[in-house]
């Protein structure tokens, strides 16, 4: 009897219950209360409104007929190429050097590719939701319903998103008459039609094999990343991981962040952060994927407070500042070409054809060729004056010229010097002044007198 109760006496180590975790009353970690998705649909209905914007605002677009290109309240010309590719050029650089600092990140929050792709997956599936529960019809009628109702709706919105996309270099109220007109004859109509039908095809097949199969940005980034670039990782040191896989499920890409956070198809999303985070949340533990600065590197929101701002928003080496300010006098001097860049376009050049010409009655002149480019959006008018030349006068010319807006106008024009002028045989320099309501500008010309021959 006594080894009877010998062996039904309770061991408290193994009957007593562990307490479990109270998830609801336990404290939020920075962990909980992520939420990746939400942010990226901002910045993908930012990114929407800024597509459309530019080129129906002006804001930034190409006008190939017209051989325009329009940044931010100013027009450049085609002859102003050198600085619409350095502008362009520096566009380029911020990407790289952001990829440097944070990886993927425009991937997976600024690229169009990305933004319509998936927005395209979210139609199909949410016609089909709609479909399912509102339509009582058999399983095999709802899909060729759903399916028709989403080539509907892509075919639409790839309407409007080519008719945007040539807005970048078609002006949009002509684009838009070509548009009502089926326009397929002319190169503007020709090159909408064309921009549908890929929008089209990219919507329906194609999505983010893009990203994966023909855009060379990810292969670039591996070469731009290093061991202090933000990513995303998978890190469970303690064997936590209870293999639900719904980080599989959530990847637009179609990866298991837990093989390896250097990935050719990862774009740092941050989709499979939330998906862990929902999961072992329940449970009350953290979750297992985060933003990381390098492999080996602080979680991101989780560097030592006394480090420096800096430092903490990833310029943690000379590499990073380096590149930093090189961008940033890129940037300066973008700046400062746009704020010195006149709105009209003085040129005096002389006509050397013939070096003088001499009247009968002794006056010499030589001519010059005036061109002015209105490069603003008013009417201006352009004077010119003679300065350190005794003696010498416009001959047959108004020394102003009205130029409309976005006009151009070439002049030529006469300066005479009767011989009894001081000036010197041979070439005499001068200045000739023009000046608008802005600007003034000075250009140094030569004039040639004949030498005297000898009685």
């Amino acid at each position: 009897m006594a080894t009877t109760e010998q062996h039904t006496t309770p061991n408290p180590k193994i009957l007593k219950p562990k307490p479990r975790p109270n998830c609801a009353n336990s404290t939020p970690s920075l962990q909980h209360s992520t939420n990746y998705h939400r942010f990226r649909k901002a910045i993908h209905v930012f990114c929407v409104f800024v597509f459309f914007a530019l080129p129906l605002s002006n804001l930034m677009r190409f006008d190939i007929p017209r051989q325009r290109f329009y940044f931010f309240g100013q027009e450049l010309w085609i002859s102003e190429f050198a600085t619409i590719f350095f502008t362009l050029m520096f566009l380029l650089f911020v990407i790289v050097a952001m990829s440097m600092l944070y990886g993927r990140v425009y991937c997976g929050y600024l690229c169009p590719q990305m933004i319509f792709s998936e927005a395209s997956i979210a139609a199909e599936s949410k016609i089909k939701r709609l479909v399912t529960k509102y339509v009582d019809w058999s399983p095999r009628n709802r899909n060729i319903l759903s399916r028709a109702l989403f080539y509907l709706v892509v075919s639409l919105a790839s309407i409007v998103l080519a008719f945007v996309f040539i807005s970048y270099f078609v002006e949009p109220r002509d684009l838009i008459h070509r548009l009502f007109s089926l326009d397929i004859k002319t190169a503007g109509g020709i090159a909408g039609a064309v921009t549908t039908v890929l929008t089209l095809l990219d919507f329906l097949y194609l999505r983010q094999c893009f990203c994966t199969t023909v855009c060379p940005y990810g292969y670039l980034q591996g070469m731009l990343a290093d061991g202090d670039t933000l990513l995303v990782q998978y890190r469970d040191e303690t064997h936590e991981c209870i293999e639900c896989k719904k980080c599989v499920r959530v990847c637009h890409m179609g990866i298991d962040i837990r093989t390896s956070p250097y990935q050719i198809e990862c774009i740092h999303c941050g989709e499979c952060i939330d998906a862990c985070v929902d999961v072992l949340g329940r449970l009350g533990k953290q979750g297992l994927i985060h933003y990381v600065w390098g492999e080996k590197g602080e979680r991101l929101g989780q560097v030592d407070a006394s480090r420096s701002l800096f430092y903490r928003l990833g310029f943690r080496n000379a590499k990073r500042v380096v590149v930093s300010l090189v961008v940033l006098a890129y940037g300066a001097a973008i700046f400062t070409a746009f704020a010195v860049r006149t709105t009209v376009l003085v040129q005096v050049s002389p006509d050397r054809s013939v070096l003088y010409r001499q009247t009968p009655d002794g006056t010499i002149y030589n001519t010059f060729r005036l061109n002015v480019a209105n490069r603003g959006r008013q009417q201006t008018t352009v004077v010119l004056s003679i300065e350190d030349l005794p003696g010498a006068r416009f001959l047959s010319f108004e020394n102003a010229i009205v130029v409309g807006p976005e006009e151009t106008k070439q002049v030529n024009f006469d300066i005479g010097a009767s011989p009894s002028s001081p000036l010197a045989p041979g070439v005499n320099h001068f200045r000739i002044v023009s000046r608008t309501a802005k600007d003034k500008t000075d250009f140094d010309e030569t004039f040639i007198m004949p030498f005297k021959t000898s009685p």
